[in-house]
């Protein structure tokens, strides 16, 4: 994959990202792409569990990315104890960019196949480590009327008061949404907690009713 990198384009993804991360400069398209031309075939957890935490070693961020597209595809080969690998990768390397989409698509499905996992969610949504806390808060964006709404609105509510950016927005995004599945309730919840909700949190989650 380094071969495809752009050094220049590089550099603008690392300033996107606050400079936190080397990249290789390959625009997402064009890992997709690498990665099709390049499949893995279709691994038992043990192997996919390797594949991610090697990719997740490796500096430069499309290789985090790369490892993202594996579990997303695969998530279905792993049991409950997946979960481990999946907090691992959430702390290390932190930022929205593979943490949002661990959450959705791995940890979501997850805990969705195997519902003693929610236990763990309800861990992890009062967990200092604010990535985690966020996972909880949006694991469960794909799950429409599957949404566990009383599990959600606790979850905000518990969270409201947090200071940082990340959590405000994670609140709003769960709620809006969720809005698309459920608008009244949303709407009931977020005047009911006017005031104790950020205004962040209440634009993000009212934004389209």
């Amino acid at each position: 994959m380094r071969q495809a990198a752009d050094p220049q384009r590089a550099v603008s993804m690392s300033a996107y990202m606050r400079d936190q991360f080397p990249f290789l400069g390959i625009p997402s398209p064009q890992v997709r792409q690498l990665i099709r031309e390049t499949p893995l075939a279709k691994p038992t957890e043990a192997q996919l569990r390797e594949v991610a935490l090697d990719l997740w070693q490796l500096p430069e961020r499309e290789f985090q990315y790369v490892a993202c597209v594996h579990l997303r595809r695969y998530v279905k080969v792993c049991g409950p104890g997946f979960i481990d690998v999946a907090r691992q990768l959430i702390v290390t390397k932190p930022w929205w960019d593979t943490v949002d989409t661990l959450a959705s698509h791995t940890v979501g499905p997850l805990v969705r196949a195997h519902p003693e996992l929610v236990a763990t969610m309800d861990s992890w949504i009062d967990d200092e480590n604010m990535w985690l806390a966020r996972t909880a808060l949006i694991h469960q964006l794909g799950y429409k009327s599957a949404t566990d709404s009383v599990r959600l609105f606790g979850y905000c509510q518990r969270r409201a008061d947090h200071p940082d950016f990340f959590i405000r927005k994670a609140i709003g995004w769960s709620l809006r949404e969720y809005a698309k599945t459920n608008p009244e309730a949303v709407r009931a919840f977020v005047h009911a907690n006017e005031g104790t909700l950020s205004g962040l949190s209440e634009r993000e989650a009212l934004k389209n009713l």
